[in-house]
């Protein structure tokens, strides 16, 4: 299936491991020109190496909006305007309702709802005057399903998805699309960290989800450049599960 992307310039954020890489290699298969940023040079340089096709590595740091803002036009002046943005970040710190400081909250809040948000505002104008542009969020089954003693990821992310739903009704007549992917359980560092690690992961995911598994990140870099297709250009605002049956909601 040609997806109609060949050519296109994708921003990807996140993207030096994980599932922000499996998007970036998802995009760069189908001939996309990729930036992939993060706020580790090295791994993103080594990335950007190993990934095939042409991507570039730009660092960036979600928690810097001033330098967030710059990144877009460095972007647009090396692989070209933006078409295809993927808002991704690392998740914030763990913890209960009453357990995270107002400095933890103020940081999450800065990473998951103004990064995007500062994104978007530099990419969208030329989208619209292109009259073409693919948003997605990569954001979590928490917002479906909230996850205990992931406050802080919980509840930004729900407010970041209010906002790209709103988002995505303003954009649709300039012939752009938003949707986010609730991320299930997938093998990355990240959820490591949070079981403890990758194989007492993969048995809660063994017991858990329906498919009995952790998702690969190639799988969900698979769906976004999907999303990021011209065959999806009738797909938007919407909040799909990507998690191998693991939310249980209708």
């Amino acid at each position: 299936m040609d997806l109609g992307i060949a050519g296109r310039t994708a921003l990807v954020m996140g993207a030096s491991r994980g599932i922000g890489r499996g998007i970036a290699a998802s995009l760069a298969r189908e001939g996309a020109r990729v930036a992939i940023a993060s706020r580790t040079p090295e791994a993103l340089v080594k990335t950007a190496e190993e990934i095939e096709g042409e991507v570039k590595a730009f660092g960036a740091e979600t928690g810097n909006l001033e330098q967030l803002a710059g990144l877009p036009a460095q972007v647009e002046k090396e692989l070209g305007p933006i078409d295809i943005l993927v808002t991704n970040t690392g998740g914030p710190p763990p913890g209960g309702a009453l357990e995270n400081d107002l400095a933890e909250w103020q940081d999450a809040y800065t990473s998951l709802v103004l990064a995007p948000r500062v994104l978007v505002e530099k990419a969208v104008p030329g989208m619209r005057t292109r009259r073409w542009g693919r948003i997605v969020n990569v954001g979590s089954s928490s917002t479906r399903q909230p996850i205990p003693e992931l406050n802080l990821s919980n509840t930004h992310r729900a407010a970041a998805v209010g906002y790209f739903k709103t988002l995505a009704g303003e954009l649709a007549p300039d012939g752009i699309t938003v949707n986010t992917v609730a991320t299930g359980m997938f093998a990355t560092e990240r959820l490591a960290d949070v079981r403890g690690s990758l194989d007492a992961a993969h048995e809660v995911a063994r017991q858990t989800v329906p498919v009995g598994r952790l998702g690969d990140p190639a799988e969900f870099g698979d769906l976004v450049a999907f999303l990021c297709s011209q065959r999806a250009a009738y797909l938007t605002g919407a909040v799909i599960p990507l998690d191998g049956g693991m939310v249980r909601s209708i």
